[in-house]
């Protein structure tokens, strides 16, 4: 006769008198569920920040205008720290673009949902080349005026305030308390 033996678990370690407390839960990105849509006037006076810091910027000789449209272009997407993965504007006035698919902010995303705003900046650069270059420079303004009122009617009329960015790079603007 074979005997059927069970294993023996281990015995449970002493329990001390105090035991800690639980950790916290973990801090998460934004979701597009975790902040409301964004003060429209709120969102003009952050893009009026960067549209100043990249007019200042623009103001270097012959350079300008690139680190300018540079900045437009990736403002939202840089893993720098005092800017936390949005622009200047939107850190100062408690804004924060989300992605909609929950992934953080990068600077593909950036770059998609930021193009129209570098045209501007970009058609500076053309000014130096006569004659092919003004008339380059001359469109590229004209469309990105054209764009930029199309971005605003959409801010103001879409029940999420997303414009055309946003939709172009599956995001939208929230309002966060930090």
């Amino acid at each position: 006769m074979t005997e059927n033996t069970q294993p023996v678990p281990p015995p449970a370690p002493p329990q001390s008198a105090e035991t800690p407390p639980p950790p916290p839960p973990p801090v998460s990105a934004p979701t597009p569920e975790s902040g409301k849509k964004a003060d429209v006037g709120k969102r003009f006076l952050a893009a009026l920040i960067d549209g100043i810091l990249a007019f200042v910027i623009g103001l270097i000789p012959f350079i300008g205008g690139l680190i300018g449209a540079a900045y437009l272009l990736v403002r939202d997407g840089m893993d720098l720290d005092f800017m936390d993965r949005r622009s200047l504007g939107k850190k100062i006035m408690k804004l924060r673009p989300i992605r909609l698919d929950g992934q953080p902010m990068d600077l593909e995303t950036s770059l998609k949902r930021n193009f129209v705003f570098a045209l501007g900046p970009v058609a500076e650069v053309f000014v130096f080349i006569p004659i092919l270059g003004w008339a380059i420079a001359i469109l590229l303004g004209v469309a990105a005026v054209i764009l930029i009122v199309i971005e605003i009617v959409l801010v103001v009329s879409d029940a999420e305030g997303r414009r055309l960015g946003d939709k172009v790079g599956g995001t939208k603007v929230i309002e966060v308390i930090e």
